[in-house]
C-alpha cells in the first residue's frame, strides 16, 4: 500500500484519524528557509529531508489608510541608546511611538508598525488610551483590489503546486521576511494576518491593556473589535483561496499575559467568530501558543481550535506533556513536543533522542500528534543540523518511517 501523501498526513493528525503514524513538520525553520530561493525551494528541501513539509501563503501587504502621513526621526539620549520616533498623522488624530535603539535593534533608524522587538524597547506606545481609538481605525486599511489579485494569483500557483506534491496548503499568519520600504507601514518579520492580541500589544504594550481590562473594559473591547475587524477582512481573502489550515498566531494570548476570566471576555468571543469563518470555509483552524496554555485549554475547546500549535514542554507554562495529553487528549490535536532551542540548537545527540522519544510516548498515542521543534530552528550551526538529523531519525525510526 503506498505511504500517505504528507497533506493526508498532516490532516489525519488533526482530524484524529486512528492508526495514522505521527507526522513531524517543523512549524518554523528559519536556519534552512534562509537558504532556500523561494516558498517551493523550501518546500522541497524539506521533502528531500523526509519531513511532511507544508506550504505557506505569503502574507498580504499591510496597508495604511491613504489619508496617513508618517514621520520618522532619531534622537539622541545622553548615555542611553537613541530614541526612535514614528508618527502616524491620521485625518482621527496622531499616534506617536518610540523606541530604544538598542544595539541588537534589526531595522537601522526605522521602527515597523508591527513586530515583537518593538515592544520590549518601547519609551512610548502609539495608543496610550481612549483618545486613539479612531486614529488606530483610520490607520489599519484593508488591502486593496490589486493586493487581492496579486495574492490570489500567487495562492494559485502555490495551490496547484502543494496539489501535484501532496502537501498541505497553510494560510493566515506566516513569518515574513522584511522588505524595507514595501510600503509606509513597515511591518517587522511577525506581523500581519492571523494577529489580533498580538497586534493589540505591539500598538499599546504589554501592561496598559491589561489594566484597561479593569480600568476602561469598554474602550479595551472596542480597540479589540477594531483590530478584529481589520484581521477578518483578511483572513477571509486568505480562506477564499481555499487552505487546508488557517493559523492564527497567539503568543500573547496565555495565561503569561491574561486571566481566563478575561481571556473569556476579551478574547475568546473574536475567536470563536474566527474559527468559524475557517470551518464554514472548509478549512482546519490553528492556534500559535507557546506558554501559558492549560489554563485556557478549555475555553480553545469551547471555540473550536482543531490545532494546538507550539506546545514547548522545555520553556513554556503549563505545557508538560503529561499534563497536555490528559487535557487535550483526543479532543484537539497538538503540534510540537521539543524545545527548539535548548534541544535542538544547544543539546547533544542523546538530549534529541530522548526528547523525541518522550514527545512521541506522551502524545502519539492519542492519534493528534504532530512532532516538531518548538518554535524555531534558527542556529546555522554544525551542531544545530546535526541534531537536526538526529531528531528526523529519531522519529523515523520511532514511527516506523524509516
Amino acid at each position: 500500500m503506498p505511504r500517505a501523501s504528507s497533506r493526508e498526513r498532516l490532516l489525519a493528525a488533526i482530524d484524529g484519524a486512528r492508526g495514522a503514524p505521527a507526522p513531524c513538520s517543523f512549524m518554523i525553520f528559519r536556519a534552512l528557509r534562509e537558504q532556500c530561493r523561494d516558498e517551493y525551494d523550501f518546500a522541497l528541501r524539506q521533502v528531500e529531508m523526509g519531513l511532511d513539509a507544508r506550504v505557506q501563503l505569503d502574507d498580504l501587504p499591510i496597508r495604511l489608510g491613504p489619508e496617513v502621513e508618517v514621520e520618522e526621526r532619531a534622537e539622541r539620549s545622553g548615555g542611553g541608546p537613541p530614541l526612535l520616533h514614528r508618527v502616524y498623522r491620521t485625518g482621527a488624530g496622531e499616534l506617536h511611538g518610540v523606541v530604544k535603539r538598542t544595539s541588537d535593534w534589526p531595522y537601522g533608524e526605522r521602527v515597523p508598525l508591527f513586530d515583537d522587538y518593538i515592544t520590549p524597547r518601547s519609551a512610548q506606545h502609539p495608543v496610550t488610551g481612549p483618545e486613539h481609538l479612531d486614529a488606530v481605525r483610520a490607520l489599519l486599511a484593508p488591502p486593496t483590489d490589486d493586493d487581492i489579485a496579486a495574492f490570489r494569483e500567487e495562492a494559485a500557483a502555490r495551490k496547484a503546486f502543494a496539489k501535484d506534491r501532496g502537501l498541505l496548503l497553510t494560510g493566515g499568519w506566516k513569518s515574513r521576511r522584511v522588505v524595507p520600504g514595501e510600503d509606509r507601514a513597515l511591518v517587522g518579520e511577525n506581523g500581519g494576518t492571523g494577529t489580533v492580541v498580538d497586534a493589540l500589544m505591539w500598538l499599546c504594550g504589554g501592561t496598559e491593556p491589561l489594566l484597561w481590562a479593569y480600568d476602561d473594559p469598554e474602550f479595551l473591547a472596542a480597540l479589540i473589535a477594531v483590530i478584529e475587524e481589520w484581521n477578518g477582512g483578511r483572513v477571509e481573502v486568505h480562506l477564499d483561496v481555499g487552505v487546508d489550515l488557517l493559523v492564527r498566531r497567539a503568543w500573547y494570548e496565555g495565561t503569561d499575559f491574561w486571566s481566563p476570566r478575561l481571556y473569556r471576555r476579551f478574547i475568546l468571543p473574536g475567536l470563536k467568530r474566527e474559527v468559524e469563518m475557517a470551518h464554514g470555509a472548509g478549512a482546519r483552524y490553528g492556534y500559535i501558543i507557546t506558554s501559558g496554555l492549560l489554563p485556557i485549554a478549555e475555553l480553545l475547546l469551547e471555540a473550536g481550535v482543531d490545532v494546538i500549535i507550539g506546545l514547548d514542554p522545555g520553556e513554556g507554562k503549563g505545557t508538560t506533556l503529561a499534563e497536555v495529553r490528559e487535557v487535550f487528549g483526543r479532543r484537539a490535536a497538538v503540534w510540537g513536543g521539543v524545545s527548539g532551542p535548548l534541544v535542538v540548537e544547544e543539546g547533544g545527540e542523546d538530549d534529541v533522542r530522548r526528547a523525541v522519544e518522550e514527545a512521541l510516548s506522551a502524545l502519539a498515542p492519542t492519534g493528534r500528534f504532530i512532532l516538531s521543534p518548538v518554535d524555531n530552528v534558527r542556529s546555522d550551526t554544525k551542531q544545530a543540523w546535526h541534531n537536526v538529523q538526529v531528531f528526523i531519525e529519531t522519529w523515523r525510526s520511532l514511527t516506523g518511517e524509516s
